[in-house]
């Protein structure tokens, strides 16, 4: 064969390549010919071409067919087939396979060898290629090599320990590297430091060994060792409560350093950029904001150190933005001053209007870790932050909508409203659904009045389009039931949109349903407002017209079409001269080829003829709907029971609005599920009423007036058997739907609070694959213990309890979200609520 090619020939070919496929063609020409060396064993050019396949398994080609030449160049005697030989080995091999054992007996030649470069070579390798065999057999040769008299041995031999070490060499060894920490050499010096970080990370009650040693290595001159020392002291920090107690003690000593490093004067040696050790100075900082953290008397101390870095650090280069930023970091993590916060600010301020993509994004991303901590210093960069919302950059453009949102409070609203509506309007698609969530949260929170918030709300579903989560159009028809006073304002605002555009499938849910509830009152003329200057006026037959548009309309999703048929089967009764119209609609889509309309459409169609007498009361005006929001500002237990009431009333109404999906808050879903079985076999048509119910209506008392049951049952005496009499603590009734009533009864045992779950069901069908999960703020602590089946029996004839046990040590407001699943006839259930309203004596 020819003599191969040259390794820097074979780089220079490679880089010459101008497209993928020619580089590709260079690389497979050249490993075919390795190929053919290694297969006639070529010994002369071995070396050349193992460096060469080092290159290409370097640019992500493979390389594994090199591993056994790599074993013999190791073999070798010459020092450059060794060389290459264990670089070969540390890149392609790994303790993971079966191969690298046959270097052992190599290894441990070499880590013995006169030659200090061959035994440096094996140390190197050893640290990056032994398995926890070779750290066994091989552990013994690192010991002799770390008293070795050369140096750059001893030194190696510290490299390969620090990455091989196991426990027990931890502890064998550990003497050893505290006493290299004492050298007067300094590169053994922090090659021995550096060793212990390794092992304190991986023996953390080595601590002691070493502990004694910490206070001389800060008194070092070399930055080396004192750049070793402090990443030494943080792991201990890091691993050990009682180091960060003793350490704390250093921190005049850290200040010290940190003020020479920013007041010395040019040194060649530490120079970068015009800075003084910018490594060292960053390493200091992460130290202090560690010791300073919770910790008053060491925060003082720190306080003018970091003012003087704070100013007197340059910011036109990165090596003087990388300071500042840990900087920042410790001021706002340690008990500073409100003025140093103040200054930390305003440097992630100047951040924002840096030229780097990558400083912009730090900057937003550390306003928003402590925005929370100086709410007034963060609002003064609005106007900067806001125009990061016009960025090409996708990363900063998400991070400035976030802070955005943090930034929003009761001055602002208006104005912090109305420029995420401008940015809502020109985003990527995949920023709408987060942007139009966080703005209803807002706008719920601080609003200055419900008109205002009503008709935001519109613009922002206009403005989003489809891209709205359904929890949003849920959310704002409880706000527009809430407001009785814009009933009839907010069903001619959504009219005047959806009579010319129903393609916003979210924002024509929300009209269908306010039309549905509130179309007679803007037909009558009742939403006049002072302040409205352009009136519309719209007869009974055009409301309609809409809501048979938005429902035949091919485009329209079935569950907008669920709201249009619910809104047209409502106004039946609301627009008698439309009812023969409507009456005609449902008979169409009795035989509608989707299951669902077409399930409403008979039931609708029956509520005409059979049940036709009791149809106004079936689908008279919905009650407020009352959120858990709300319920906490007015009386909790009070609104938690009317939210939960098992009655006709509020059963019927929120199966209308409840949407057939397994969102629990999309208010769609009405007489969708299979019939409520009773247990009697009355025929009348009061009892064919239960046909039309959601399965969620509570098993009817027998009692003289079946229907008089459904409309005003009372629970009293189911709700007795589950108070306890026998606690102190009133019972909760958390779920009352579809049959299946969830009750918590409560006892205190000691500090701990625990919760009793009983699990009953009034259907006539098993629930099955019963799953309850719980979370709580992170002020308290959860177990959830395992329930005694996962299957509720039919007909309350059993029950399923599971056990909750809180503590509660800061005596803080119990809340809780809970979520549950079952199956029901093959068919999956989820359900998921927020807790508010415990009793007061589960927290007192």
């Amino acid at each position: 064969m020819s003599n191969p090619i040259r390794l820097r020939d074979l780089i220079r070919q490679i880089r010459s390549a101008k497209t993928a496929a020619e580089e590709r063609a260079v690389v497979q020409k050249e490993c075919a010919y390795i190929r053919d060396a290694f297969r006639d064993e070529d010994n002369t050019w071995r070396c050349r071409n193992v460096a060469k396949l080092l290159y290409v398994s370097l640019l992500g080609y493979p390389a594994h067919f090199g591993q056994l030449e790599c074993l013999k160049l190791i073999a070798s005697a010459r020092f450059t087939d060794k060389r290459i030989g264990y670089l070969g080995a540390m890149l392609l091999l790994d303790e993971r396979q079966d191969i690298h054992v046959l270097i052992t007996n190599s290894l441990k030649n070499d880590l013995n060898h006169s030659n200090q470069y061959i035994a440096g070579l094996a140390l190197c390798a050893l640290g990056s290629i032994c398995s926890p065999e070779m750290s066994r057999d091989l552990g013994g040769e690192v010991e002799n090599d770390l008293n070795h008299s050369n140096q750059y041995i001893a030194g190696l031999a510290l490299c390969a320990l620090g990455s091989i070490c196991s426990p027990e060499m931890s502890r064998d060894l550990g003497g050893e590297v505290e006493k290299l920490m004492k050298s007067s050499n300094p590169f053994l010096k922090k090659k021995a430091v550096l060793c212990a970080v390794r092992i304190i990370r991986k023996v953390p009650e080595q601590f002691d060994v070493f502990q004694n040693s910490i206070r001389s290595l800060l008194s070092e001159k070399n930055h080396g060792v004192l750049l070793t020392a402090t990443a030494l002291i943080i792991e201990m920090c890091q691993q050990n409560s009682h180091a960060l107690q003793i350490f704390r003690k250093l921190v005049p000593n850290l200040v010290r350093i940190l003020k020479n490093l920013i007041m010395s004067g040019y040194s060649p040696e530490h120079d970068v950029s015009g800075i003084s050790d910018p490594f060292l100075q960053v390493q200091l900082l992460r130290l202090m904001r560690i010791l300073g953290r919770n910790d008053l008397e060491a925060s003082e101390t720190m306080n003018d150190i970091l003012a003087q870095v704070s100013t007197n650090t340059e910011n036109s280069k990165n090596v003087g933005n990388a300071i500042l930023y840990e900087t920042v970091l410790t001021i706002m993590d340690i008990k500073s001053e409100s003025g140093l916060r103040v200054l930390a600010v305003n440097i992630l301020g100047r951040f924002l209007l840096n030229n780097d993509k990558n400083i912009r994004y730090v900057a937003l991303n550390t306003l928003l870790r402590v925005v929370h901590a100086d709410h007034n210093a963060v609002q003064r960069h609005r106007a900067t932050i806001v125009e990061c919302l016009k960025d090409a950059d996708v990363s900063i453009k998400r991070r400035a909508m976030e802070l955005c949102f943090a930034l929003i409070n009761s001055n602002n609203i208006r104005t912090m409203i109305n420029e995420m509506i401008t940015f809502l309007a020109t985003c990527e698609p995949e920023f709408r659904a987060d942007c139009t969530s966080n703005m209803f949260l807002a706008m719920e929170r601080f609003s200055p009045s419900k008109r205002w918030h009503v008709d935001q709300m519109i613009r922002v579903l206009t403005t989003a389009g489809n891209s709205v989560r359904d929890d949003i159009v849920s959310s704002l028809i409880s706000i527009i039931s809430s407001t009785s006073e814009l009933h009839g304002y907010t069903a001619q605002q959504l009219y005047k949109i959806i009579r010319n555009d129903i393609t916003q499938q979210p924002l024509v849910q929300v009209a269908s349903w306010t039309l549905g509830e509130f179309g007679d009152l803007f037909v009558s003329g009742q939403y006049q407002h002072p302040d409205d200057n352009e009136h519309v006026q719209a007869s009974e037959d055009e409301i309609v017209g809409v809501l048979e548009k938005i429902l035949n309309w091919s485009i329209s999703t079935v569950v907008t079409r669920e709201y249009a048929i619910n809104a047209l089967m409502k106004l039946s009764t609301r627009f008698p001269s439309c009812s023969d119209r409507i009456q005609s609609v449902m008979t169409v889509y009795a035989c509608n080829m989707n299951l669902e309309l077409q399930t409403r459409a008979v039931e609708y169609t029956s509520l005409f003829t059979k049940h036709n007498p009791i149809r106004p009361s079936i689908v008279e005006r919905m009650p407020v709907l009352v959120s858990n929001a709300a319920s906490n500002t007015a009386n909790e237990e009070t609104s938690y029971e009317q939210e939960e009431s098992p009655s006709f009333n509020g059963q019927n109404h929120s199966a209308q609005a409840t949407n057939p999906s397994e969102h629990v808050n999309d208010l769609f879903k009405m007489l969708d599920e299979t019939p409520q079985t009773n247990g009697r076999n009355d025929s009348n048509a009061h009892s064919n009423i239960l046909d039309l119910l959601n399965s969620g209506s509570p098993q009817v008392s027998s009692s003289s007036n079946p229907l008089e049951d459904i409309l005003f049952g009372d629970d009293s005496s189911k709700n007795e058997s589950m108070n306890g009499s026998n606690s102190t603590i009133p019972s909760m009734k958390v779920i009352d739907k579809n049959g299946l009533l969830i009750v918590f009864q409560f006892e205190k045992q000691d500090s701990v609070l625990v919760i009793h779950l009983h699990a009953t069901n009034s259907t006539s069908i098993p629930l099955k694959n019963f799953t309850f999960k719980a979370a709580v703020p992170k002020t308290f602590n959860l177990e959830l213990l395992p329930p005694n089946s996962t299957t509720i029996p039919a007909n309350n004839s059993g029950d399923v309890r599971q056990i909750i046990k809180i503590s509660n040590p800061n005596k803080d407001k119990l809340r809780m979200r809970i979520k549950l699943s079952y199956s029901s006839n093959d068919f999956q259930v989820n359900d998921e609520a927020e807790l508010n309203t415990f009793p007061e004596q589960c927290y007192t």
